[in-house]
């Protein structure tokens, strides 16, 4: 069964949750809201080619608002449109379609959901663990013996509960989680950065694993509560791979109710930005009716880029892999940082030594995910020994780890994500083919369901990718250790180009990466927004007296700089 877009609409008496970051706390979703539009550039400078390196999200959002504007975003793209937006159809089933990158969005991301309302693009609730959307979930750990079932969360034995109850009770006693989220929830910019700006300056150097292992409800309980949250999780499930991390970007995500409540796209959430790319605005500036990326582009982006350099007149040139280079009066850069390092020549003098620093320094988070195709939603079936569902969503310590049932209705081929793993745990699958990592995930979902026969079910082949093995990405998304707050903010400002030299001024750097909330499609879109306010600004545009802009209200919410 499938749903529209969730409904945003806050309650008068309870205003909701959202990805109102505590770095930055800067209503991005009012910004998009209003009849006033992003800003406006001066008519002499309509027209003007600027380039956007990359089609991702971040690209596509990028492009698609500097268009409404009247300028002429000129995207270069490697691969496809959609980037970490991936989504793949099973041969023979086009409507078994799996994303392979990001593929749940929590409804807290107002400005993601902005463009999902936008393009009219349905979505439906994720099957998290013990989510409303998930008819049971089964917890197989080694040490535990029998694997657990539970349908609903008061289901599970006392000793989950009180991993659970632990985490809750040290996010409260730790982080002041009820101040923060209460000062979310009213929008209150002042309250937010002065307790989220004492939490920077507390827990700059502390891991995820120093937080728990260090709170005072974990240190009543055993190593082994540690252990259980670190596989079973919270909201999205397990996070044991993050431990090595720094605290701050889960406290983040908590924070805002990202881990929790999540949609995907009826379709695939490559839709979102290919409808991006196709989508005509009625509210566009300077161009004819009817004007969308994908005309002023005649129908593709340009290709992949090999060179950014300055240019002789002051702009910033793109050189392509066959050759061509061509010079922008501006560049927005979306692709992962790293690139600019790794795989795109890029003149050192467009940043700062300081800036580079940041750049290479971001943390990437490996990942792999694995999916087969099956005849029909049988984990629906009833088991006749136990009376329980044949299958249900898991978590284990196996080697899958997460394994997600996606049901697209009775009868229908269905698909299961067999194993959705990171780091340490998605560097076991890398040097594996689709077919061998289908059957270690299968021999290791026997042991867990040992009389199912989930191979029977399987047709066509499978799908698998490993994000770091990808040149193009190097990595599935960005997660910061511990001390590394300084070298987020770098990039997190780098719009705000004021005070920078000439000659570093006129690159603009966006994406998830560039974010606060890397691996969050809200930090693609914001810090998207973000450099299209730095464009307009760069050409001489400005923003409506009454929607300011990010740049706008920089000096006051700007995030804390530590020594």
């Amino acid at each position: 069964m499938t749903e529209t877009a969730p409904d945003h609409s806050a309650d008068d008496e309870t205003p909701p949750l959202t990805m109102f970051s505590p770095d930055f706390p800067f209503s991005y979703d009012h910004f998009l809201d209003s009849a006033e539009g992003l800003g406006r550039v001066p008519e002499e400078v309509r027209g003007t080619e600027v380039a956007v390196v990359g089609a991702g999200l971040a690209g596509t959002v990028a492009a698609y608002e500097l268009m409404k504007m009247g300028l002429k975003p000129v995207i270069h793209e490697a691969g496809e449109i959609g980037g970490r937006l991936k989504s793949q159809a099973f041969d023979g089933a086009p409507d078994c379609v799996v994303d392979l990158g990001g593929m749940r969005f929590p409804t807290t991301g107002r400005a993601f959901y902005h463009y999902v309302d936008l393009l009219g693009l349905e979505t439906r609730e994720f099957p998290n663990p013990l989510s409303p959307a998930t008819p049971s979930t089964v917890i197989d750990l080694a040490d535990e013996g029998e694997p657990t079932y539970a349908e609903t969360e008061d289901q599970l034995p006392a000793f989950y509960r009180e991993v659970a109850e632990a985490w809750k009770q040290a996010l409260r006693d730790e982080a002041e989680l009820d101040a923060v989220q209460d000062a979310i929830r009213r929008r209150d910019a002042v309250e937010l950065k002065r307790l989220w700006n004492e939490l920077v300056a507390r827990f700059d150097d502390e891991s995820f694993y120093g937080f728990i292992s260090g709170s005072e409800a974990f240190r009543k309980l055993s190593w082994k509560h540690i252990e259980t949250f670190g596989q079973v999780g919270f909201g999205s499930g397990g996070w044991d791979t993050d431990f090595p991390n720094s605290v701050l970007e889960v406290l983040r995500v908590v924070f805002t109710d990202a881990d929790d409540d999540h949609h995907g796209i009826v379709g695939g959430a490559q839709r979102l930005p290919e409808s991006l790319w196709r989508h005509a605005p009625d509210d566009i500036v300077h161009w004819p009716t009817g004007t969308s990326l994908e005309s002023l582009h005649r129908g593709a982006p340009r290709g992949a880029v090999t060179g950014i350099h300055r240019g002789i007149e002051g702009g910033v040139t793109i050189t392509e892999k066959w050759g061509r280079t061509v010079e922008y009066a501006a560049a927005v850069v979306t692709c992962q940082s790293w690139l600019l390092s790794t795989r795109i020549d890029t003149d050192e003098e467009l940043f700062s030594p300081r800036m580079w620093n940041a750049i290479e320094k971001s943390h990437y988070m490996l990942s792999s995910k694995t999916f087969v195709m099956v005849d029909r939603p049988f984990w629906r079936d009833t088991d006749p020994q136990t009376g329980r569902d044949a299958m249900s969503m898991t978590l284990t310590d196996r080697l899958p780890r997460a394994t997600y049932l996606l049901d697209e209705g009775p009868d229908k081929p269905a698909a299961i994500l067999l194993s959705y793993t990171w780091n340490d745990d998605a560097l076991k699958w890398l040097p594996l083919d689709a077919d061998e990592r289908t059957r270690l995930m299968l021999h290791s979902l026997h042991k867990i369901y040992p009389h199912l026969d989930i191979g029977r079910h399987i047709i066509g082949q499978p799908i698998t990718v490993s994000w770091e093995a990808d040149p193009n990405f190097m990595g599935a998304f960005k997660n910061n250790l511990p001390g590394h707050y300084r070298y987020q903010e770098r990039l997190f400002n780098h719009f705000v180009q004021r005070d920078l030299p000439e000659h570093q001024r006129g690159i603009f750097l966006a994406g998830d990466d560039i974010s606060f909330t890397a691996g969050w499609a809200d930090g693609a879109v914001t810090t998207a927004l973000n450099a299209v306010w730095g464009v307009m600004d760069h050409l001489g545009g400005a923003t409506s007296a009454s929607n300011p802009g990010p740049g706008d209200q920089w000096d006051a919410l700007k995030p804390i700089a530590l020594d």
